[in-house]
């Protein structure tokens, strides 16, 4: 027996932030609950963590303007529950299940759609960046269509669940270059980069070098199961990766940092026949100094994610995650009511944390 609600049994309104004009920050205020159409989902929002992608949408900068579209709702790392489903929802998304969101809204009819590569696809729309959608996690109710719903399978309780979406990117990197049975240096020490770091050590990485200019991150980097870490600042990073790997370099590498600069070195810090993937994101082009020895003469594979394998990676990662293979405490460092909205992103701005999430209906 379908178990239906009826929106007359929750409540008319509901606080939410919302971005309806060009301009710093959001308004948090009250909103009607929407109800679900089709195929959607009316979810309650249990937690919503904050990427370095939502600076870029408080600040409303350049990079803003061009990855999002006024009016929106932002957060799009959430998990909730579901509370009512429109009249087309498939069966197994019932009113109790939990979900995460994928929030890379694929069209279903593009090339890449067509041949199994969704998370790409040519007219993605995004959750939380008012493309395709106005709705956003950082709501006490959210509308997801079935279809970018998640499941969860396993009672990963909802911090946790919350870094998936994350958690996933890092995974589908790791996934490409492999890093079983090898050694591999993370750049970037970031909720992503720690991530990785225990993906790595989970998928059977042998040694793991971890690289960051901020000692803090590196501390937790140790925590999460980095061997080796090097301090950018103080430390020649391929001074000390030679060291580290009897002259040859690393067989693995995972940028994470889009620094420019970090990005440009990495590839002469591979050994021969070397595998690496660019996660980190620059903004200024990138230039190899040494194309020749560091790049074409040493045939080495590179990849580049957007995303996560849908819905594989997150069968993966949580997996990954409720048999504890990877450690998270060091990475959720704050955790506010959606009210303090404004004291969250000044702590994300300001690096004081690692990862911070954020309580609706508190």
């Amino acid at each position: 027996v379908r178990v239906y609600i009826s929106m007359a049994m929750l409540p008319a309104s509901m606080k939410a932030l919302v971005k309806e004009g060009p301009g710093t920050s959001y308004e948090y205020r009250e909103v009607p609950v929407p109800a679900p159409q089709g195929d959607e989902l009316l979810v309650k929002v249990g937690k919503v963590a904050l990427c370095g992608s939502d600076i870029n949408l408080y600040q409303w900068n350049n990079v803003a303007q061009t990855i999002a579209k006024i009016p929106f709702t932002p957060g799009h790392e959430m998990v909730g529950e579901i509370i009512a489903v429109g009249p087309e929802a498939p069966p197994e998304y019932a009113v109790g299940k939990r979900v995460c969101v994928e929030n890379h809204f694929y069209c279903g009819h593009c090339y890449q759609c067509t041949h199994d590569l969704p998370h790409i696809c040519q007219n993605l729309n995004q959750f939380g960046h008012g493309k395709g959608t106005v709705y956003g996690g950082c709501s006490e109710f959210t509308i997801i269509p079935a279809k970018y719903a998640y499941l969860l399978k396993t009672s990963l309780d909802d911090t946790r669940a919350a870094l998936l979406e994350p958690c996933g990117v890092a995974h589908q990197a790791l996934e490409e270059i492999n890093p079983r049975g090898d050694d591999i240096l993370v750049q970037g020490c970031g909720p992503v980069g720690l991530l990785a770091i225990g993906l790595a050590k989970a998928m059977g990485a042998t040694k793991i070098l971890a690289a960051d200019i901020v000692e803090g991150r590196l501390e937790s980097a140790k925590h999460v199961g980095a061997d080796v870490v090097i301090n950018c600042k103080t430390e020649d990073l391929k001074t000390r990766v030679m060291q580290e790997t009897a002259g040859n370099g690393v067989g693995r590498l995972l940028e994470a940092t889009g620094a420019s600069r970090m990005v440009n070195n990495c590839f002469s810090l591979l050994r021969k026949g070397g595998y690496v993937a660019l996660v980190g994101l620059p903004k200024e082009p990138i230039h190899v100094e040494h194309p020749l020895p560091d790049i074409v003469f040493k045939s080495l594979t590179l990849k580049t994610v957007h995303g996560r394998k849908i819905f594989h990676t997150w069968e993966e990662t949580e997996r990954i995650m409720s048999e504890n293979l990877i450690s998270t405490e060091t990475l959720v460092t704050h955790d506010f009511p959606l009210s303090q909205y404004e004291e969250a992103f000044r702590v994300l701005m300001s690096g004081e944390g690692c990862k911070v999430v954020m309580t609706p209906g508190k």
